[in-house]
């Protein structure tokens, strides 16, 4: 007979590829690395946790409006990243014997808005684009880039390592199971956007041996992140739900259960309606590891409720 990969096999196959992503950065940009940046702005929230976990903290002079993590340390100069002026960036920083100027001598952003990269790099301003990664493996290039230019690439290296070791752990433990066994739904926000296996969570999800309820809903127009009916969620009955808009939108598994139609829905009933923290939920760097062992706690106990139910 011939044998056949479960979904959770392949899964973890594919996260095994993104694992093996060598230890060296790209290039950046417009930013240079041939000096350590004495004065960083960070407009990006996944950005600002990087750089305070490889220890260019101190560099760090200025970040957006919403970067809240770590909770202690963070300047307080703010910067609105989706309305960033350029004269406020040119004179953000505290001229110092090392970084006299008062401009910045490396910004970090993930959205470019008001064009503010190409007018700050026209300034002589480095710059340097993190968008949300698609993969495992982009994500951990961007860190290795954020190591390598501000001259704390050895210590990126090491985070890198750290999480590459935590997440093929949390795979490892996920015991083995056909594709059927879990139907996952991620929530986004109350409006039923949720996210399918090509975008960055659901590749996590993907990885754990899960099948994704979204994936059937997607087009090529909504790159990955679809908006599902409320009627289709039910009509496909997930026995796992996770709920990344309990800050924003206060959802909870409470909430969920009010919906019309949802209190019939596997997920609901058996009590698997999970609770993630928005920010560790849409960020991709040092947390990761954090969200995985969410996620993975959370299909494990899935799994087991489901075989004792059965046995």
């Amino acid at each position: 007979m011939r044998r056949t990969l479960t979904h959770a096999t392949l899964g973890a196959a594919l996260f095994v590829a993104a694992l093996a992503v060598p230890l060296s950065a790209p290039a950046a940009s417009s930013a240079s690395s041939t000096a350590r940046p004495g004065c960083i702005v960070s407009l990006s929230p996944t950005a600002t946790e990087t750089l305070y976990a490889i220890g260019a903290g101190a560099q760090v002079q200025a970040v957006d409006k919403d970067s809240n993590f770590p909770t202690h340390g963070l300047p307080t100069k703010r910067i609105d990243a989706f309305n960033p002026s350029v004269e406020a960036l040119l004179g953000i920083c505290r001229p110092t014997a090392g970084h006299p100027s008062r401009k910045p001598d490396l910004v970090v952003i993930s959205y470019d808005a008001n064009d503010i990269a190409q007018k700050l790099a026209g300034l002589g301003v480095p710059v340097i684009q993190q968008d949300a990664p698609s993969t495992l493996g982009g994500a951990y290039h961007q860190m290795l880039q954020l190591g390598r230019l501000t001259g704390h690439l050895r210590a990126a290296q090491r985070l890198v390592a750290s999480l590459k070791s935590r997440i093929a752990a949390d795979v490892r433990s996920v015991p083995k199971h056909p594709a059927s066994a879990i139907r996952v739904y991620y929530e986004l926000d109350p409006t039923y956007y949720s996210a399918t296996s090509a975008t960055f969570v659901g590749s996590l999800l993907k990885a754990l041996g899960t099948t994704n309820i979204a994936d059937a809903q997607s087009t090529s127009a909504d790159a990955g992140y679809p908006q599902l009916s409320a009627e289709y969620i039910v009509s496909a009955n997930p026995s796992l739900i996770f709920l990344a808009d309990t800050i924003c939108c206060h959802q909870s598994a409470a909430t969920v259960a009010a919906r019309p139609g949802f209190a019939q829905v596997s997920a609901v009933v058996h009590h698997r309606v999970y609770a993630l923290d928005d920010d560790v939920a849409s960020r991709w760097g040092p947390r990761i590891g954090l969200l995985m062992d969410q996620l993975t706690r959370a299909v494990i106990q899935t799994l087991a409720a489901s075989a004792a139910t059965t046995s």
